[in-house]
């Protein structure tokens, strides 16, 4: 079974580009282009993997993964299944970006422009 693939992008032309590497590794995922919006998605969907760009309007990615993670591990929160594993995407690949990461909860990092194989990676 296919993982469902949530993206939290705001650049267009990013959107297109994730869109396009994960059709031809035979995925799909649904895009949103804000940190309210995917933390919004997030509690109303199940999701296997959520990409979060860190830098986004409304909400940054850090935030948005906190407030997501912050409802699963709330007993009194309902949320739509499993707790997704979130990967943030960012051009800024220092260590201080990986730790507010890390310290979020998040999962993992993924370095833009994504890499193929660190999708593949990721997906499994």
């Amino acid at each position: 079974m296919k993982p469902r693939i949530l993206i939290a992008e705001d650049n267009e032309i990013n959107q297109r580009l994730m869109r396009l590497m994960l059709s031809r590794m035979g995925y799909s995922a649904r895009m949103v282009g804000d940190g309210k919006a995917v933390v919004k998605v997030a509690l109303e969907e199940p999701w296997d993997v959520i990409f979060m760009d860190l830098h986004m309007p409304e909400l940054d990615g850090v935030e948005a993964a906190r407030r997501i993670l912050a409802a699963y591990n709330d007993e009194n929160t309902p949320t739509p299944g499993p707790r997704p594993r979130i990967y943030a995407m960012t051009a800024g690949v220092l260590d201080a970006d990986r730790e507010r990461c890390h310290a979020a909860g998040m999962d993992g990092f993924i370095a833009k422009p994504v890499d193929k194989e660190a999708l593949r990676e990721v997906l499994g």
